[in-house]
């Protein structure tokens, strides 16, 4: 056959396919079932091959119709990631980067200065939001995750580990019950974190299992879906959060939260710059590495210390 199929016909066969349906396909393509099943019809009479089973209930893909959808699903999904990629490279002097809510409003941003300091040229575009980044269909050039680090098929650069220790506002320091040692949280809430699997070593009770205090009840307290608002119920002064040395430095550096001990654990997981191999070779991403990496050696520096820090158990996964 010396004729190409349609483009419609073949876009209305790979939906149909994909969701073994015409009125999902319609809706997806925003037509109505008979024309899905017009254009699926003139596609089999142009190639002379059934590709659905027509039933009572619905409809089932032949033999060859489950290989024709196949290698046009990849065809589709080729042209969508060339299309993602020539409107961003149109676009130059924009910068999707993607990262955790808290992350970004505790530490990037407030650091986020430096890079437009040394590169007015750059938007940068911070995407926040609890979701693992799909570089395939999302319009998104590098990521800042948190995690172990295991992101196959993507080039993975740690930025800085992580350290966990509990902080309050310094007015727990007074008062009836002094926070002096870990029996001393008896007396006062415990402000949780519930975010997602991968933030599981920030619970309480596996912090304190480092320290070999057991006979805390860790369950009670209010509880928090992102870090940064159990950061600021302890600001507040309603109790006492796990902070770490990433999210809770500036409020730290202010007085608005304290360290009652000096015991802090080193995570198990860390904060990693990921993004798909190509994507190195833009300026605009390569620029955004080095200034991230800079800034996070820096920071690491910084927050360095000389006692050895033992390592939180891993309790979850990304």
């Amino acid at each position: 056959m010396s004729r190409l199929p349609p483009l419609n016909a073949l876009r209305a066969f790979e939906a149909a396919a994909r969701h073994l349906s015409f009125l999902k396909a319609a809706d997806e393509l925003h037509v109505t079932p008979g024309a899905i099943s017009q254009q699926v019809k003139a596609l089999e009479d142009q190639l002379g091959i059934a590709l659905f089973r027509r039933l009572p209930r619905g409809v089932l893909l032949t033999d060859a119709g489950q290989l024709y959808g196949k290698r046009l699903g990849e065809i589709f999904d080729q042209i969508r990631r060339a299309t993602t990629d020539v409107l961003r490279d149109a676009e130059p002097d924009g910068l999707t980067v993607a990262t955790m809510l808290s992350f970004a409003a505790r530490w990037l941003i407030p650091r986020l200065g430096g890079f437009n300091l040394a590169h007015p040229e750059t938007t940068v575009r911070v995407m926040a939001d609890g979701k693992i980044t799909d570089f395939n269909t999302e319009d998104v050039d590098l990521a800042l995750r948190y995690g172990p680090g295991n992101y196959p098929g993507l080039h993975v650069e740690l930025v800085f580990a992580e350290t966990v220790f509990p902080v309050c506002s310094p007015a727990l320091m007074q008062g009836a019950h002094p926070l002096r040692c870990f029996d001393d949280l008896r007396h006062h809430i415990l402000l949780h974190d519930e975010p997602s699997p991968s933030y599981h070593n920030l619970c309480w009770q596996g912090w304190l299992a480092t320290q070999g205090v057991e006979h805390i009840d860790t369950r009670p307290g209010p509880r928090f879906t992102y870090t940064h608002m159990s950061l600021q119920a302890a600001v507040s002064g309603l109790g006492v959060a796990l902070g770490t040395d990433v999210l809770a430095d500036e409020d730290l550096a202010t007085g608005r939260l304290v360290r009652p001990f000096p015991h802090g654990v080193k995570s198990h997981h860390a904060y990693w710059l990921v993004c798909p191999p190509a994507a190195l070779a833009r300026p605009k991403v390569a620029a955004f590495r080095a200034w991230i990496l800079e800034t996070g050696r820096r920071f690491s520096a910084e927050q360095s210390s000389s006692a050895a820090l033992p390592e939180l158990a891993a309790t979850g996964t990304d």
